[in-house]
């Protein structure tokens, strides 16, 4: 989010802290005991005060309605802060308004030569509750190095290329209100810079030794670390040692074949899996009636650790020969959807891959298959995630979940990560959709195995106005733009009524047709609204009617909401709540526990992607939300495992992914340490441990006992 605040200057009574920060745990930036600066606290249609209560001294902010992201600057004293030695900002907020609000805070470094960065991040907070917002402190890869490397989010060093700021610079805190559908008034607290930044790979002191940065089993050159694999042997006694470890652990024994509660209570069972309440809580059941609690991880197979080559075949050292038995593992690539391979064509290779022949011999997926199911039963992990292997989901010894995109044209004026958003009013949407189901025939389709179906994946739903925004902005054959001024049509009747109300000046219906610019959003608001309801709703009916035509006995997902469960789009809630037998969600957080639906909305929850990550062990960048080591990174696990069991609305959580990224990024640049297992297909064994206890408890825990 990379937007300008506007800002009016006022008084209150606090002090921003100095810029010699000393290090420790935690060191305060703002000082709620003394005057401010007349030009350290500033706002943006907001007010502010200093205020006491039952908690202490706060600083209040009441927002208004006038213009986007209303809330408070808080300037930093001489100009920066130097917060190189944390790991985070962290800053209590306490809701004292009437409605659930998102309040967001940014990190600004100084604007230089035309470049600006910051960190955004956000936390909903309901009427009467103080939670804590918390934004890591990424740190952005210096000119000299970023100019060496691509294709990577993540440097060596522990620096960022895809998103941070210097963190030895900090200006500003921004702590501002996405919705101005309302006012709303909180407190802030306790601003503060916490935890010691992590310790990554060591980067050499003459940046020309770096290259080749990446060792024949596609590990950092660099760096030692615990675990690191140095020969072919290395790999076959990691093999032998967790052949023993499987055949001496198997998982537990409380579980049925689908990996369901035996010990728990029998319910009917009903040949596939559904969602029922239970005791006051969300269940699923699995096809025998046993309770079922989805403890799963997402991209469970062989073959996804492809990493471009072209542009940068210096990085590798010692890659095999094309006509080698490793040669099977180059590969090309194209039509990556962002970073710098984004629709170039490239080649590339696989080391995951190659270790897993390595380690294997050549019968390295069926044997690779069989310790996977191997290896979540004894973790306790009942589930096959989004995206894993088709043939190892065949072999139907792990529950697993199916997923598809939904088809036809694009809504050409939307925008969104990972593409534009359909138009669900094209007849294409429909019918390619239920197409792509239809192709599910013959694998999961009337599967008991198959929990359900996932539609896409993070679609970019946006605000309550911006994809009626974005269909005003798509060219004049866009079919929902028709559907939007039928209904406009409808309401004002001419066209001189629509632009009394919105303040426009078309000449006609059709020269609204050709306009690709969007009205006022504040004076078109209730159209926009409307139709974005509609929108919603559509979309969720047609993808309802394209699974359960095809595959009427099995649970339609949902489509992967990019948000805390505590999302507060509700026109989009809403409609998926009507539609959806399970509302899916990717909360990449500390923990949700205390996250909820809105009132009204009772529905099961599956969480279909969560991980933590650190730098510890040789790679880049800790994927979504770091850690400082593995062995927080394994306490951070088991507590996001524990609060989700303890939330009664989540019924699975599902780690994203099996196995760590490549070091070098994929070809979309991600390159995070986010696996169960490395590069060389060796566990964790500190994350592990936490996974086997998560699952060993999970039932008994999901019940209270």
């Amino acid at each position: 989010m990379f937007h300008r605040l506007c800002v009016v200057v006022v008084f209150v009574l606090c002090a921003v802290v100095p810029t010699g920060l000393v290090c420790g745990e935690e060191a305060p930036l703002l000082d709620l005991g003394s005057r401010l600066p007349s030009d350290a606290v500033q706002t943006a249609d907001a007010k502010a005060a200093l205020t006491s209560g039952p908690s202490g001294r706060a600083l209040t902010i009441i927002t208004g309605r006038d213009t986007p992201w209303p809330g408070i600057t808080l300037k930093a004293p001489g100009g920066r802060w130097d917060l190189s030695a944390y790991r985070r900002i962290l800053l209590d907020v306490k809701n004292v308004g009437v409605a659930r609000i998102n309040v967001h805070c940014r990190i600004d470094g100084p604007v230089s030569n035309e470049e600006f960065y910051s960190l955004t991040e956000n936390v909903a907070v309901e009427p009467g509750e103080k939670r804590t917002l918390s934004v890591e402190l990424r740190r952005r890869a210096p000119a000299a190095l970023a100019a060496k490397l691509v294709g990577m989010r993540g440097y060596p060093g522990g620096y960022r290329a895809d998103l941070g700021i210097n963190v030895g610079n900090v200006n500003q805190l921004i702590v501002f209100v996405s919705d101005t559908s309302a006012g709303h008034a909180f407190e802030v607290q306790g601003v503060r810079a916490a935890g010691k930044a992590p310790a990554p790979p060591r980067l050499p002191e003459d940046i020309k030794a770096l290259f080749p940065l990446i060792d024949r089993y596609g590990q950092y050159i660099h760096a030692e670390w615990p675990g690191k694999t140095h020969s072919d042997e290395d790999l076959h006694r990691a093999a032998e040692q967790e052949r023993r470890e499987l055949a001496a652990r198997p998982g537990p024994n409380d579980w049925d074949r689908y990996g369901g509660w035996t010990a728990g209570p029998q319910l009917p069972a009903k040949g596939f899996f559904r969602a029922e309440k239970y005791k006051g809580k969300w269940w699923l059941v699995d096809p025998e009636g046993r309770l079922f609690w989805s403890h799963g991880v997402d991209c469970v197979g062989a073959g996804f650790g492809h990493t471009p080559l072209t542009d940068r075949e210096h990085y590798f050292q010692d890659l095999p020969d094309r006509n080698s038995p490793l040669g099977r593992f180059y590969g090309r690539g194209s039509g990556a959807p962002l970073g710098y391979y984004k629709d170039k064509n490239h080649e590339s290779f696989d080391f995951a891959g190659a270790n897993l022949l390595r380690k294997y011999g050549d019968d390295y997926r069926r044997r690779f298959n069989e310790i996977a199911h191997g290896r979540l039963r004894s973790w306790g992990m009942n589930t096959l995630g989004n995206w894993s292997s088709r043939d190892l989901c065949e072999t139907r010894k792990t529950p697993y979940v199916a997923s598809i995109g939904s088809g036809g044209r694009r809504l050409e004026g939307s925008q969104g990560h990972w593409g534009k958003f359909p138009d669900v009013f094209d007849p294409g949407f429909s019918r390619e959709t239920t197409k792509r189901m239809e192709s599910h025939r013959g694998f999961s389709v009337g599967d008991p195995w198959c929990i359900g179906y996932f539609i896409d994946n993070e679609l970019g739903w946006g605000g309550d106005c911006s994809l009626a925004e974005a269909t005003l902005a798509s060219p004049p054959d866009q079919i929902a733009k028709k559907v939007f001024l039928d209904d406009l049509k409808a309401k004002f009747g001419t066209i001189e009524a629509l632009n009394q109300a919105w303040g426009t000046a078309h000449a006609s219906w059709d020269a609204l047709l050709e306009c690709r610019t969007p009205p006022d959003r504040a004076r078109a608001r209730d159209e926009l609204t409307a139709f974005y309801a509609r929108t919603a709703e559509r979309y969720f009916r047609v993808c309802r009617e394209a699974v359960k035509s095809v595959a009427p006995e099995q649970l339609y997902l949902g489509c992967r909401f990019a948000a805390a469960i505590s999302w507060d789009n509700d026109a989009v809630l809403r409609a998926a709540a009507k539609h959806c037998d399970l509302l899916s969600f990717n909360p990449y957080c500390r923990g949700v526990a205390e996250q909820r639906l809105p009132p009204g909305v009772d529905m099961p929850v599956l969480i279909g992607e969560f991980h933590f990550g650190a730098v510890d062990r040789g790679l880049f960048h800790p994927g979504l939300v770091e850690t400082a080591d593995q062995a927080e990174r394994a306490a951070a696990y088991a507590n996001y495992v524990r609060e989700a069991l303890a939330n009664p609305a989540v019924v699975g959580a599902h780690w994203f992914q099996f196995g760590d990224e490549p070091t070098t990024g994929r070809m979309d640049g991600e390159n995070y340490q986010i696996g169960l297992i490395d590069v060389c297909d060796n566990p964790y064994p500190e994350t592990i441990r936490a996974v086997r206890e998560a699952g060993a408890t999970m039932y008994r825990r999901r019940l209270g006992e």
